[in-house]
């Protein structure tokens, strides 16, 4: 007994010294809250050297771009009434940036209009300000976004990596948790989005990450409101909608009374709504007329060049020719829906955590790859749940980041952020493989079938960049190059999505063996 006490001593004595002398030691042996202060710092320095580049839109009229719509929203939303925000009128032309997001990012809008017109009234000013672009204005606006993630989600990614990460506080594991820090907090696609290209999707993914973890910490009242919030600031967090749904409705089938529980968690998604949207509810006229705006359909299936199943199939199938919207409406929803119910159907037959993060990840990618009206911006959605399961399966995360990445580089070429997306690119490489305990190694035995496809799919990821930087498309075919990106991408997605399914999947078979391998013991 004695002996095996002292070797279990000396084991974690030994990994308490491999942890102190990886990279990552030096900086986790200092506890919990340096360590994630200081990752954080370094986040916030990054997200402010991105900041000194352009933004979509920059000296561009008539329209400008995504900085302008910010800028117009705050300019809207401080000086008109709440009912008039989203209503076509002299005062509020929607065909110039009008409102198109729930109204929870009308509020944020205005909360940020008020800090624009105390120290500069000029940049919200009713009209004069179309196109205002002064340097303290856009010094101001970059401010609400890094404040955006400083106030919004970097704490709910403390509270997530408290809740996941605990037991995982010994040795070496520490190191492994400071990187799974960085691996959140220094998200380049992220970072590229909200503080190059401008958006604020820190506030909807870290609402999205703080209900992620209440449902982890069984405080699912908590996570329903959370969510719910997350809904009402940008309606592509229904991205994740079916998982939660499956989730929370699988763990109520297994308490006492389903329906006593199904209720309480339903009332708190009907009373969070009812708030965030009373000024529209005195009517039912008003409430469509928001609910009109949510919903572009008029857009058609796709607008830009965009990694998923209905743009890269547009190549042989022209689908806005051949069909009429409410067709591809309908198309798009079975399809969605389809792909999703493996992972929902998993998650209500058997609910766990790592199943629920599972989830996360592949009905967001299922949104991504066949929804309607999908954005290059909206790849953050698979890409948070894939950093959240970061740790636990690093290559995954490497993989959809790389092809994320690769996703928007023609959006970033057009903004002219190709310096920041470089050097992210090569800081999120040098992140990742930094190693993480001395023992530590992520090499793993493989066929040669995929050695060959894994460096065929490298060539080709570093040949795209090389080509669409280099040479000029044909005058027959002048976005060529953004096709084939576009195509090469969907493929690595679609085989993403196939290997996620098939983990989910996986996970209750594992977990069965452990409850035979407990109760023969």
């Amino acid at each position: 007994m004695e002996k095996k006490k002292a070797k279990k001593t000396t084991h974690v004595g030994d990994a308490a010294r491999d942890g102190a002398d990886a990279p990552w030691g030096w900086l986790t042996h200092r506890g919990v809250v340096p360590t994630f202060s200081f990752v954080s710092l370094f986040g916030l320095l990054v997200r402010a050297a991105v900041s000194l580049h352009p933004y979509s839109g920059a000296g561009t009229p008539p329209k400008y771009g995504d900085f302008e719509a910010q800028r117009h929203w705050m300019e809207i939303t401080i000086n008109l009434w709440a009912r008039d925000w989203y209503v076509n009128g002299t005062l509020n032309d929607l065909s110039y940036w009008g409102l198109d997001y729930p109204p929870l990012t009308a509020y944020q809008s205005y909360v940020h209009g008020l800090f624009l017109k105390l120290f500069d009234p000029d940049s919200v000013a009713l009209f004069s300000s179309r196109g205002y672009e002064t340097y303290f204005s856009k010094l101001l606006m970059r401010w609400t976004v890094l404040s955006s993630d400083v106030m919004v989600f970097f704490p709910a990614v403390f509270c997530f990596w408290i809740v996941y990460n605990r037991g995982r506080s010994r040795g070496g594991e520490r190191c492994d948790t400071a990187w799974h820090i960085a691996m959140l907090l220094i998200n380049p696609c992220l970072i590229l989005i909200d503080h190059g290209h401008f958006q604020y999707n820190c506030i909807s993914l870290g609402l999205t990450v703080g209900a992620v973890a209440a449902v982890l910490s069984q405080k699912d009242l908590i996570a329903c409101a959370l969510f719910s919030l997350a809904l009402n600031h940008k309606q592509m967090s229904a991205y994740f909608a079916p998982a939660f749904f499956s989730h929370l409705l699988g763990k109520c089938l297994r308490r006492k009374n389903p329906f006593f529980e199904v209720s309480r968690l339903g009332l708190v998604v009907i009373g969070t709504f009812a708030v965030v949207w009373w000024p529209y509810l005195y009517s039912s006229d008003a409430l469509l007329q928001v609910l009109s705006r949510l919903a572009p359909f008029e857009r058609g299936i796709y607008e830009d060049y965009v990694a998923n199943f209905w743009c890269a199939t547009s190549v042989l199938i022209k689908w806005k020719r051949l069909f009429l919207t409410p067709e591809l409406k309908l198309f798009s929803l079975i399809m969605t829906v389809s792909t999703c119910l493996p992972s929902m159907i998993h998650q209500i037959a058997s609910p766990s955590s790592q199943g629920f993060l599972y989830g996360l990840l592949n009905c967001s990618l299922s949104f991504y790859l066949f929804s309607f009206q999908v954005h290059e911006k909206s790849i953050l959605l698979p890409l948070l749940p894939a950093s959240l399961l970061a740790l636990d399966d690093p290559s995954l995360y490497k993989w959809l980041t790389h092809y994320g990445l690769l996703s928007m580089f023609p959006l970033m070429r057009r903004d002219r952020l190709l310096l920041p997306y470089t050097t992210l690119n090569a800081l999120y490489f040098l992140l990742h493989h930094v190693p993480r305990d001395r023992r530590d190694s992520e090499v793993t035995s493989s066929s040669a079938a995929y050695t060959i496809l894994t460096a065929f799919s490298v060539c080709c990821y570093f040949g795209l960049h090389l080509v669409y930087l280099t040479m000029h498309a044909p005058e027959k075919y002048p976005f060529l190059f953004e096709a084939l990106i576009m195509i090469f991408c969907f493929f690595q997605f679609a085989l993403l999505a196939i290997y996620t399914n098939k983990k989910q999947w996986t996970l209750s078979k594992h977990l069965m063996l452990l409850n035979k391998e407990k109760k023969l013991i």
